[in-house]
């Protein structure tokens, strides 16, 4: 049996969360996240207390001014935030430690910018077929007529395309998610998520 110092053992345990630091990283671009966004999720996360800028360049190898950008975009996308430290000036900035919850943050976020454009369009373009309506006279071609009453209904079911994903999104944001599909965990036979 292959026997391990202190330091090799430390060394493989380092090894181990530096792929789940890659895979948090990978994982990111899925919800369409910059993989830097998801490197640092990662790294602050394996960390497990808040990080300075600093320590954050240090470990990434990234200038502070950058640290400073990709950290304000996690703060934006509610997977991150500032943390008091006492005894310290400098800020520190700690992650979203539920996986459940980075995960609605992402896709809720992304879906409902999704929602808000595609309505702002429909909106825009019901506004422009109401204008070509008053152009209509019992003489208009009736393939006028048919493609217009076409993209009306087109637009129907558009817009209640993305009424259900707003809902979806309220689903998963409201944590009702949870009761219908819990976090099962090793510890525990069922374990529904506790809303934050």
């Amino acid at each position: 049996m292959e026997s391990y110092s202190n330091n090799q053992l430390l060394q493989e345990i380092r090894a181990c969360e530096n792929l789940l630091t890659d895979r948090i990283a990978d994982n990111m671009e899925t919800f369409g996240v910059s993989s830097t966004i998801g490197r640092l999720l990662g790294i602050i996360y394996m960390n497990r207390e808040a990080m300075t800028l600093d320590a954050l360049a240090g470990e990434t190898g990234m200038s502070k001014t950058r640290m400073s950008q990709v950290m304000r975009e996690m703060i934006s996308l509610d997977i991150a935030e500032k943390e008091y430290v006492k005894g310290s000036r400098k800020d520190h900035y700690n992650v979203e430690r539920d996986y459940a919850q980075t995960f609605i943050s992402l896709f809720t976020r992304n879906w409902s910018e999704v929602v808000k454009r595609n309505t702002n369009l429909e909106r825009r373009l019901r506004e422009q077929i109401h204008h070509l309506e008053t152009y209509l006279t019992e003489d208009s071609p009736e393939e006028v007529k048919n493609r217009m009453e076409s993209l009306q209904k087109e637009l129907d079911e558009w817009q209640a395309y993305y009424q259900w994903i707003d809902g979806l999104v309220t689903f998963f944001e409201s944590g009702e998610i949870f009761k219908h599909v819990p976090i099962v965990t090793p510890n525990t036979k069922e374990e529904t998520h506790h809303e934050k």
